[in-house]
């Protein structure tokens, strides 16, 4: 059932249906037929065909699937970076449907975290800048500095904090922008081909990590990749293939470098 929340209103008080759920009835992520296509007429391509899943609280959970096949289309929506044509999309108790671009910014602002394959960082700023540059879009500035530095020990790079990405190796950058993804304390963390950039063994160092990070801290992980070694220390796996989710092949992953 929806919350109502009282508003005053040209000096009434009235009904306002809040886009939050009772948490107890609702999990992390819950889709219902979702559909997305771009193009228009004749080059229209549908690239989700009814995707329907939960993920709930807790959870590491691997999206896997071919390139093309809708996964970092599926994973914006789910992030609110996206729209979808049709459907249910609800995160951590907020219906995207009914909530305003206000509460969907602020719900990635402060309960999600994004780490994306290309790493993201500003060379003009050094580690720390780059890790607390969130703090910069929303009112929660006080001791960003400390957090900053906390999220960099978080994944091992404190002693880093004044150095600039191009001082940096691969996986790094990687941990870097990890760290400032994990700055506001996000409750879900949505990660699109997180080692595509990466060799086996640095890989291998960030996937560790984010199965300790799961583990140790609680975090619900959604990580998108076509990697074998991802999907291998995941707790669930969804395939997903033509834009629909289905059992996983021996074509949905690629080995390892």
């Amino acid at each position: 059932m929806v919350n109502a929340i009282d508003v005053l209103v040209s000096g009434r008080v009235v009904q306002h249906e809040s886009p939050y759920r009772e948490p107890a009835t609702t999990g992390v992520i819950r889709l219902r037929g979702v559909t997305k296509s771009y193009g228009t007429g004749p080059g229209r391509t549908q690239v989700l065909k009814g995707v329907s899943f939960d993920v709930s609280e807790g959870e590491f959970v691997a999206l896997i699937g071919q390139s093309g096949s809708g996964k970092s289309t599926l994973l914006n929506i789910i992030g609110g970076l996206d729209y979808p044509d049709d459907g249910e999309v609800e995160v951590l108790g907020l219906d995207y449907a009914r909530a305003s671009e206000t509460e969907r910014a602020r719900l990635r602002n402060r309960r999600i975290g994004f780490v994306f394959q290309a790493f993201n960082l500003l060379d003009h700023l050094t580690c720390l800048g780059n890790v607390i540059l969130p703090a910069q879009f929303t009112r929660d500035g006080k001791d960003a500095s400390e957090r900053g530095v906390e999220a960099l020990r978080r994944v091992g790079l404190a002693d880093l904090a004044g150095r600039k990405p191009s001082e940096l190796s691969g996986g790094q950058k990687q941990r870097v922008a990890i760290a400032r993804a994990l700055f506001g304390a996000p409750a879900l963390l949505l990660c699109d081909e997180p080692t595509g950039n990466l060799d086996s063994e640095t890989g291998k160092e960030v996937i560790d990590f984010f199965s300790e990070l799961n583990q140790r801290d609680r975090v619900t992980l959604l990580i998108v990749t076509h990697e074998r070694r991802v999907s291998s220390v995941a707790r669930r796996v969804i395939a997903m293939r033509d834009g629909m989710l289905g059992d996983a092949g021996p074509d949905d992953l690629s080995r390892p470098a």
